[in-house]
């Protein structure tokens, strides 16, 4: 994006707004982090840590005004899965791995960042996106469920599985914690309509308020909360483990990106700011290589985060920083009440961060455009059939076979000259257009590449026999920025087809350099003076010299 930034606002009212906001999130954040931490499978300082960092790290090395880098749910859950896969279900294990994991993916990020790739969100569609998005928020909701009941937490992300496991066990649930885990959903639900009351806060003040009458009712508490544990540096994956842990941290990496662009874009389009994704991957490689090194969990630019810091009236980073130090201060005076936040609370908390993900009409534009439904859908069935790091590899690749198909599918369109205009148009589309006498103008409608190339071009022979009167035949090749060996050959073989029926060959619209390309290849069948034609026009008008009257309407 090229868009100026707009005027600096007022220093002192845009510091007390930055202030107020980073005030008011800190609420939300704090507990949202404790709760991903056990989306994670990790100990709830994880969490804490890995928000601090993210909040410190973008604060002062980002650009976006309003991005608020912190654990996200879809980073926790892609974690848990990576580390039961290494690590199995056993605690301190599974902690280790995590580490090594986070570290792994900053240093992804870092080289990603020096390589300059930061159009590397574009390789998740949007559908894929949205798709996965909606299925993930569904296995977290479902694995939250054991803790909003006081039951057995479940494993893995199968979602057949995970439902057989909840309705053998459902008939234990405490009736203490489902009735606190059902009370903090409502109350959450019913905080969206009243503007600006933090839900969290208030469902984490009355949790604790009643965290003595639920413990001697069986249910559990969030536990301690060890912030200076005995540090360690991240073990190194054994050697058959390296190449599974860099898979991974790549599948963060995609993830974790995917969302913050999306996050980061969305805002700066909103208030006219300017974006700069290899800094962004940079800074977001530091923020998770340093909550790796302290034991903490992946961060990025969450969209439920930063939309909120937006809503809180932030205009700087500065939000950000305040957050972060009201999010010290929290922990430092009231460590001994966040231990005691309930863990139905904390479930209730989750569920209702991800329930936004569920709303159905994101993909009603797919719907209305008739476009990319299949991709989309296939996103969530992925996710729900196969887990979350294979449904999010699966969801990819099927949008890029779906790419692939749509590009190999050979479509030809035939064109002719509107009526008493220079433009020329498929007359599949346009019934009042005319094809000048003795003259095929063909338009392939994708890039010719390998797996496209012969089969377009055998279509083209098609609609050369079915021409009688073709003496001389115009392909425009606007669509086609590039050609690779297949296509050049393919298109060699054509020109030539056509030089054995005494039938010349004129290139239209080529791009400068594809034009350059022909000319170095050279092909005995396409001289220099075929391609000298910068429009559809042009070769028409040279090889025609009947006036426009003796053009004759598509047999």
């Amino acid at each position: 994006m090229n868009a100026a930034p707009p005027a600096a606002p007022a220093t002192g009212g845009a510091h007390g707004a930055d202030v107020l906001a980073g005030l008011s999130i800190a609420g939300l954040l704090l507990p949202e982090a404790v709760a991903y931490s056990g989306i994670a499978g990790l100990p709830p300082q994880a969490g804490v840590i890995a928000l601090f960092v993210g909040l410190v790290c973008y604060g002062l090395l980002g650009r976006s005004r309003h991005a608020i880098v912190s654990a996200t749910s879809s980073s926790a859950a892609v974690l848990a899965a990576g580390t039961l896969a290494l690590a199995g279900p056993e605690g301190a294990a599974r902690a280790a791995v995590a580490a090594t994991l986070v570290l792994l993916t900053g240093g992804c990020f870092l080289v990603a960042g020096v390589a300059r790739l930061g159009g590397l969100s574009h390789l998740i569609a949007r559908p894929v996106l949205r798709g996965f998005t909606f299925g993930l928020a569904c296995v977290i909701a479902l694995k939250q469920l054991p803790n909003l009941g006081g039951l057995p937490g479940l494993h893995g992300d199968f979602v057949p599985l995970l439902l057989v496991d909840l309705l053998r066990s459902a008939g234990g649930a405490n009736p203490a914690a489902l009735g606190a885990g059902a009370v903090a959903l409502l109350l959450l639900f019913l905080s969206e309509r009243v503007r600006r009351l933090p839900g969290s806060l208030l469902v984490i003040v009355l949790g604790v308020a009643a965290s003595g009458w639920l413990a001697r009712h069986g249910v559990a508490l969030t536990g301690a909360i060890d912030l200076v544990p005995a540090w360690t540096l991240p073990a190194w994956p054994r050697p058959d483990q390296w190449l599974p842990s860099v898979e991974l941290a790549a599948a963060v990496l995609l993830v974790l990106y995917a969302e913050s662009y999306g996050s980061i874009r969305a805002f700066a389009l909103k208030h006219g700011d300017p974006v700069q994704p290899n800094r962004d991957l940079l800074v977001l490689g530091v923020a998770n290589a340093l909550s790796g090194l302290l034991h903490g969990m992946p961060v990025g630019a969450g969209y439920s985060g930063t939309s909120a810091n937006d809503a809180a009236g932030a205009r700087s980073r500065l939000a950000g920083l305040v957050a972060a130090a009201t999010v010290l201060l929290l922990v430092l005076l009231l460590l001994h009440w966040i231990e005691r936040i309930p863990e139905p609370v904390l479930a209730a908390i989750v569920i209702h961060a991800v329930s936004k993900s569920w709303r159905l009409s994101v993909f009603k534009p797919y719907l209305q455009w008739r476009r990319d439904r299949l991709v989309a859908l296939a996103a969530v069935i992925a996710v729900l059939a196969l887990g979350i790091l294979d449904g999010l590899l699966a969801a990819i690749a099927f949008s890029l076979v779906m790419l692939i198909r749509q590009l190999a599918t050979p479509r030809l369109s035939e064109l002719g000259r509107l009526p008493g205009s220079h433009d020329f148009v498929a007359l599949a589309e346009h019934p009042d257009a005319r094809s000048p006498v003795g003259l095929l103008i063909l338009r392939p409608e994708e890039p010719l590449f390998f797996a496209n190339a012969e089969s377009v071009l055998a279509l083209a022979r098609q609609r050369v026999e079915r021409r009688a009167d073709c003496r001389i035949v115009v392909l425009s090749l606007e669509e086609s920025p590039d050609l690779d060996g297949t296509a050049l050959e393919a298109l060699a073989d054509f020109a030539a087809w056509l030089g054995g029926r005494n039938t010349p060959l004129r290139v239209a619209r080529l791009k400068d350099g594809v034009r350059g390309l022909l000319l170095r290849a050279a092909l005995p069948q396409l001289p220099p003076q075929a391609l000298d034609y910068w429009s559809v026009e042009d070769a028409a008008g040279a090889a025609v010299s009947a006036p426009p009257s003796m053009e004759t309407p598509q047999q």
